[in-house]
Parts: C-alpha cells; sequence; structure tokens
C-alpha cells in the first residue's frame, strides 16, 4: 500500500515517533483479514485487550487481528460490539467498587458517555504498523509526547482551522475516545491514554495519542509539512542566540582574572 507508506515515512520525517503509527482497519468478515495476522487467542494463547493489538503493532511491527474470540477487555467487547452488555447492573456495581464513580447516578454517567459502534457481530479488528499495512486503514494512531502533539495538532487544524477536540474520561481510552470517536465523527481526536492502556498496553508516561480519521491523514501530513517548511518543527528548534545573564554585573575580564600566586 504505497500511499500509507509514503505518509508514515513523511510523518517521521516532520514528528518522528518513537513507535510506528498505527493502521485500524474494520472488517465484515474473517476472510478479509490479511493471512499473515496473528490472532491473540489462535496464536499468543490469550484473549487481549484492543489497545495490546495496537502496542504490538507500534512496538513489533505485526499486523494483530481480533474478532469476538479474540477480545479479553470487557469495555471494548461492550464499545465494538463484540459482546454488548444487556444490563447495567454489573458495570455500575463495578465502577462503584473501583471508586471511578461517587454514587450510581456518576456510574451510569460514565456508561453512557462511551462511544458505541454499530457494527455486526463478527467485526474483526485489524492493527498493522502504517508503513506495513496491506489493507485500507480506516483510523490511523499516532503515539508521540506532548511536543509532537502539539506538531500534529498544526497538521489538523491546517485546513479546517477549528481547534482539535477529544474526550478525556481515562477510561477506554485509546480503543474507544480515540479509535471509534475519530471513526464516528470523521474527525482528528487527542487521547490522554486511560488506565489500561498503560497497564496492559505499554503506554509511557510521556505519550499522548492522536487517532485520525485516515482519509483526513493526507490533510494533517500537508499541514505538517506547511509549517515545517516556515521553521515550526520538531524538534522544537529552542532559540538560543543571546547574551546569558549570569546574575551579577561583574565584566567577564574580572571573572577569569588569574588568582594571585601565593608565595
Amino acid at each position: 500500500m504505497e500511499k500509507w507508506a509514503q505518509l508514515s515515512e513523511k510523518i517521521r520525517t516532520y514528528i518522528n515517533p518513537q513507535t510506528f503509527a498505527v493502521s485500524v482497519s474494520f472488517l465484515g468478515s474473517d476472510d478479509q483479514v490479511p493471512d499473515r495476522a496473528k490472532r491473540p487467542l489462535r496464536d499468543l494463547g490469550e484473549v487481549m485487550a484492543p489497545c495490546q493489538g495496537a502496542g504490538m503493532a507500534r512496538r513489533y511491527g505485526w499486523t494483530v487481528a481480533f474478532g469476538p474470540e479474540d477480545v479479553g477487555c470487557a469495555i471494548a467487547a461492550h464499545t465494538y460490539g463484540w459482546e454488548r452488555l444487556t444490563e447495567e447492573r454489573g458495570a455500575i456495581d463495578f465502577l462503584l467498587r473501583m471508586n471511578y464513580a461517587a454514587d450510581e447516578k456518576a456510574a451510569l454517567g460514565v456508561l453512557k458517555g462511551f462511544r458505541i459502534l454499530e457494527m455486526d457481530k463478527g467485526l474483526q479488528v485489524v492493527y498493522a504498523s502504517l508503513e506495513r499495512t496491506s489493507i485500507e486503514p480506516h483510523v490511523v494512531v499516532i503515539y508521540v509526547n506532548p511536543a509532537q502533539m502539539m506538531r500534529l495538532i498544526h497538521g489538523a487544524t491546517f485546513h479546517q482551522g477549528t481547534p482539535v477536540t477529544g474526550s478525556f474520561s481515562g477510561r477506554a481510552a485509546s480503543c474507544t475516545e480515540g479509535v471509534l470517536g475519530a471513526y464516528l465523527d470523521g474527525e482528528c481526536k487527542v487521547v490522554v491514554p486511560g488506565n489500561g492502556d498503560r497497564v496492559w498496553a505499554g503506554c509511557q508516561d510521556h505519550e499522548m495519542i492522536m487517532a485520525i480519521p485516515s482519509g483526513k491523514l493526507a490533510d494533517v501530513v500537508e499541514g505538517l509539512e506547511k509549517s515545517h517548511q516556515k521553521g515550526v518543527r520538531y524538534p522544537i528548534p529552542t532559540y538560543l542566540r543571546y547574551r546569558p545573564e549570569v546574575g551579577f554585573s561583574i565584566p567577564l575580564s574580572d571573572i577569569f582574572k588569574p588568582l594571585p600566586r601565593q608565595k
């Protein structure tokens, strides 16, 4: 997929993330999944959270496919539609036990705040490094530090002008607030990684995430390229051409005057 490889190369040129940009594809059936894709249950012997699939794609360069039998995260199973909650009581009790919510009303608000994907239960979600993907992505996910995020926001606002938005709950972050938010709204989303992203998917303290609808990635890259040409770059070109103040007004000649020799 030459187009995506070229865009991935430009992302590396202009912001140089530490890990691969991740292609996320929603497929309707198992036979659409690339043959080389690894399956968490079949190939790794475990059910896993989708954020782990993104982690393996961005760190190993693997292609990882999730179907309903591969998912070990209850929130993702609900929001992606693999196993929708049939009653809210259990989820409310969990949120209360974990002190994620002060009371039942707040817990219900958490549940209602999740983005929901309405697709067939046979949905297959494929994660791959963008530069190596063999199928069209629906969303591209990039893990960056705050300075790199600033540059991605410059790129995302180049054509649309309006600020980038996000949803920040500390839960279901990369999978739901990021991937589903970008896909359902057709807009770039800034994501603060959630607890699951950190505990299970190895997201680091300095990392943030931008989720980009694939159809807008070229516009984001163009914005990066245009602003880069004017000197707005990463690494940030710190201004250093000034005379430092050393805290006291003594001529340099006196500071470095040789000490008198002792007899």
